[in-house]
C-alpha cells in the first residue's frame, strides 16, 4: 500500500505543471495547532469549520491527531471507519468521510491505535494524496493537528497555507505555543502564524495575550504573528461540549458562537494564494517533501 502511495506521489510530482493548471480549483488549507493539549484546539477547529460552512463554503475537517482522535467524540458521531482503514488500503478517503452538523464533512482518525500516532511523513503524505480526488468538491480543508511538536504536526503545518495557533492565558500554554512557533520558524522556515486566544476573559484580554506572545516572537524569531481573534470563556460553550453539540449549532447566538462567526468572516476574506501554492496538490507535495 505504502509503495503504491509513494509511486502515486512521485507520479504527481512529475505532473506538477499539469496539476497546477488553472483548471485545478484553489482550496484554502488551514492547520490548527497548539503547543500543549487542553487548550480547546479541537473545539476551535470544529466551530470554525461549521462557521465557514455556514458562510457557504464546502468544508472538510480532517482529524489529524492520529493516535488520540476526538473530533467524532466531540460531535457525538458513530464512525465505523477512519484514516487507519485508508492507510491499510481497506477504504478510500471518500468512504470514510462522515457528515457532521451544518454541512461540515469530517475525516475521523483512529483512537488508541499506537501505529497511527507514529506515522512517517511519507505515510502522512500518502493519506493526503487521496485528497486530490476531492479538490473539486472542496473549498476549505481544516487540519486539526495533534498537540505539541510531533513530526506529523510539523508536516501538516509546513504544508498548510495558514497556521492558526490556539493559546490560553496560562504559562504552560504560552511557553509551549512559543516553542511550537520557534521550531516551525527556525527549523522549517514557516514564518507566518495566526494567533487565536481561547477562553479569554474579554476581547481586550485576548488581544493582550496576543501582544505578549507577538512581542517576544517577533523580537527573537523571524516571524510574523497576526491576531485572528479571541473566544470568550462562555458557559454556553462548556455546556455545548458536555452535550456533544457544537456551540455554533446548539447556541448560535451565544458570545462564543458570535466570536467564531466573526473569525470565519475574517478567514473568508484572506486571499487564496494563486498558482501552485493555491492548490491542494501543493499541500500534498509539501507533505511529501517534508519526509526528506
Amino acid at each position: 500500500m505504502l509503495n503504491d502511495q509513494a509511486a502515486g506521489l512521485r507520479a504527481m510530482q512529475s505532473n506538477q505543471v499539469q496539476s497546477a493548471t488553472p483548471a485545478a480549483k484553489p482550496v484554502r488549507v488551514l492547520a490548527v495547532a497548539s503547543g500543549k493539549g487542553g487548550v480547546g484546539k479541537t473545539n476551535v477547529s470544529v466551530n470554525l469549520g461549521i462557521s465557514l460552512s455556514k458562510l457557504g463554503n464546502r468544508v472538510l475537517l480532517m482529524d489529524a491527531d492520529m493516535g488520540l482522535a476526538n473530533v467524532d467524540i466531540m460531535l457525538g458521531l458513530q464512525t465505523r471507519y477512519n484514516l487507519s482503514h485508508v492507510l491499510d488500503g481497506e477504504k478510500t478517503l471518500k468512504q470514510v468521510i462522515v457528515e457532521g452538523p451544518a454541512g461540515l464533512k469530517i475525516i475521523p482518525a483512529a483512537s488508541g491505535v499506537k501505529r497511527m500516532a507514529q506515522l512517517t511523513a511519507m505515510e502522512n503524505a500518502g493519506i493526503i494524496n487521496a485528497f486530490s480526488e476531492l479538490s473539486d468538491e472542496l473549498d476549505v480543508l481544516i487540519v486539526d493537528t495533534a498537540a505539541g511538536i510531533a513530526d506529523s504536526v510539523v508536516s501538516f503545518c509546513r504544508a498548510a497555507q495558514e497556521v492558526i495557533v490556539v493559546v490560553t492565558d496560562e504559562p504552560a500554554s504560552i511557553t509551549d505555543a512559543y516553542a511550537l512557533i520557534k521550531v516551525l520558524s527556525r527549523d522549517y522556515q514557516v514564518t507566518r502564524f495566526r494567533l487565536l486566544a481561547n477562553m479569554s476573559r474579554s476581547e481586550k484580554h485576548g488581544r493582550q495575550l496576543y501582544e505578549k506572545l507577538a512581542k517576544v516572537s517577533e523580537q527573537f524569531l523571524n516571524v510574523s504573528l497576526d491576531y485572528l481573534g479571541s473566544v470568550p470563556f462562555d458557559n454556553d460553550l462548556r455546556e455545548a461540549v458536555q452535550k456533544q453539540v457544537p456551540v455554533t449549532v446548539g447556541k448560535p447566538h451565544s458570545s462564543a458562537a458570535q466570536a467564531f462567526k466573526e473569525m470565519a468572516y475574517e478567514i473568508d476574506s484572506w486571499p487564496i494564494p494563486q498558482g501552485a501554492t493555491g492548490y491542494l496538490q501543493f499541500f500534498v507535495e509539501n507533505l511529501f517533501q517534508s519526509g526528506h
